[in-house]
């Protein structure tokens, strides 16, 4: 790279990284703030608020890091415009040193979106989700009291009849009305807080579960030994954590070793691929509204950062309405749009084909 592709590079990366450290210090206090009550209630402390608000954050850096890489990339080029040397650059022919500046550029961030958002995230939402659990646990072990209703977590209430040395809970009694569709109510003699490779569980004995509809239709089943893991009792029913802490190493391995490609895998694979698409998108949507120069002695009228948050808007809004069904339905927008992107940037590089460079001609003697 030579010295003006390094330089411009510099430029873009040093605007991009303002953006994104101040973004990133502002969602990270709005995440303290926002499970600050959930910590407190739970007793826990000040370490354990600020680390699962960095755990949080790689989900949330993915949201917003297009948004700061494709403004950064916008602002650097417009500053170029102000100081005229934007106009330098393409009077000067070093439309390709721009151009290769603004690739690496996204090139980059690109790979750093897609890190994130394929095994960054994972890693922190499994740590995340194991963290909670311990949490959730230990609330469950201190918070109940014998002969007496406990609501652990809305919808779910709880009463034991006692407690015996060994950790032994008597007479336990659950009842989970979070859906509107099943109610189900378990009931065991005798039940134990324990863990396995999975997670927390609790270890029912000679008891049954109780099942009934909305429709007021009731079933009942008995058993002698029932396991029940913790977070079905404190998760929102419709959770399903069994690919989004999956790193998208793992998913490409384990269908590499003929385990079937089913349609949630195919969501989370196409939901990463599809931010890093919209880094490509964004910077494109940058570079076709601020990568050349104008005769204007005044900017825009409407500042650049608003058109590119307009976009995203509107991008997201057409990715809801397009009429896609299955994991293509993630990346539909962002498709639609990287194809509006691209033309724009090659219809204004038109003037820069060869053959359509004006030559200045001398005139004769």
């Amino acid at each position: 790279m030579n010295r003006l592709g390094a330089y411009l590079l510099g430029l873009f990366t040093r605007e991009a990284a303002m953006l994104f450290a101040v973004a990133a210090v502002l969602v990270f206090l709005i995440q303290c703030l926002r499970i600050f009550d959930l910590v407190s209630v739970r007793g826990q402390g000040l370490w354990t608020l600020m680390g699962q608000a960095v755990l949080t954050m790689p989900a949330l850096a993915v949201i917003f890091l297009y948004l700061c890489t494709a403004i950064g990339l916008a602002r650097a080029l417009r500053g170029l415009q102000a100081s005229h040397e934007l106009a330098v650059i393409h009077s000067n022919r070093r439309v390709p040193a721009l151009m290769g500046a603004i690739g690496l550029f996204t090139l980059a961030a690109t790979l750093l979106v897609l890190v994130l958002s394929s095994i960054v995230q994972p890693l922190a939402q499994r740590q995340y989700n194991a963290w909670s659990a311990a949490i959730t646990a230990d609330l469950v072990g201190r918070s109940l009291a014998p002969d007496r209703f406990t609501e652990i977590v809305p919808g779910v209430i709880l009463s034991i009849g006692g407690r015996e040395a060994d950790g032994t809970i008597t007479d336990f009694f659950a009842d989970d009305m979070r859906d509107p569709q099943m109610r189900r109510t378990y009931i065991a003699r005798s039940a134990l807080l324990a863990t396995d490779e999975d997670g927390f569980v609790l270890q029912l004995r000679d008891g049954s579960v109780e099942y009934m509809t909305a429709e007021g239709e009731f079933s009942r089943v008995a058993f002698g030994g029932y396991d029940v893991a913790l977070e079905q009792l404190t998760e929102p029913v419709e959770r399903d954590r069994s690919y989004s802490e999956r790193t998208s190493l793992d998913i490409i391995a384990s269908v590499a070793r003929g385990e079937p490609f089913e349609p949630r895998a195919q969501f989370e694979i196409a939901t990463r691929l599809g931010e890093g698409l919209r880094v490509i998108t964004y910077c494109l949507f940058a570079t076709a509204l601020a990568a050349f120069p104008h005769g204007r002695r005044r900017g825009g009228r409407i500042p650049i950062e608003l058109v590119v948050l307009s976009a995203a808007f509107l991008e997201r809004s057409v990715n809801e309405a397009l009429p896609v069904a299955g994991a293509l339905r993630e990346v539909a927008g962002a498709l639609l749009f990287f194809t509006i992107a691209l033309v724009l940037v090659l219809v204004r590089l038109r003037a820069y084909l060869p053959g359509r460079v004006p030559v200045r001609r001398e005139s004769g003697a």
